[in-house]
């Protein structure tokens, strides 16, 4: 199947996070192997969100308290950052219409065209298959905390 949903732009992902100042991540982990977990830290150390944690199955993550569903967080986050198996992705739109949010940001390799338009249809922003951490630190200089930042410019590989 071909995909035929077209994302935000450039400007438009800035604008989003720009505008957000809580993000909730569906599917966190305490694992520090998983990805969740490697955007979690980066959140918390290198942006000006309030960052909250969903996972029905964990307590606490790098010292904050996990909170078993969307409905169950304090605030209403802004933006809904997902680490979520493709079949449970509609279940996470439901519940992200449902506590409020503005952006639904499905994370890099989560790709759901009906969720998209769903979400969209409802008046959600929407972002697929792109790490917000990646996304935050190309807007704001940080791709060398990512990791991503060399600081050479070449196409030739580094003597070893």
């Amino acid at each position: 199947m071909s995909e035929t949903w077209q994302g935000p732009g450039a400007q438009d992902r800035l604008r989003i996070l720009r505008s957000t100042r809580s993000i909730a991540i569906v599917g966190a982990s305490p694992n520090p192997a998983r990805a969740s977990y490697f955007v979690a830290t980066y959140l918390l150390s290198s942006s000006p969100y309030d960052v909250y944690f969903v996972n029905p199955r964990a307590t606490e993550i790098l010292g904050h308290p996990v909170y078993p569903s969307l409905s169950e967080l304090p605030v209403v986050p802004d933006l809904v950052d997902v680490f979520r198996r493709h079949e449970d992705l509609p279940g996470v739109l439901a519940e992200t219409l449902a506590v409020g949010a503005r952006t639904l940001w499905l994370q890099l390799g989560s790709w759901h065209e009906d969720v998209a338009r769903d979400a969209e249809a409802a008046g959600l922003n929407v972002v697929m298959d792109r790490c917000i951490k990646i996304e935050h630190a190309r807007f704001y200089g940080g791709l060398h905390l990512a990791g991503f930042d060399t600081g050479v410019i070449s196409s030739r590989r580094a003597d070893r």
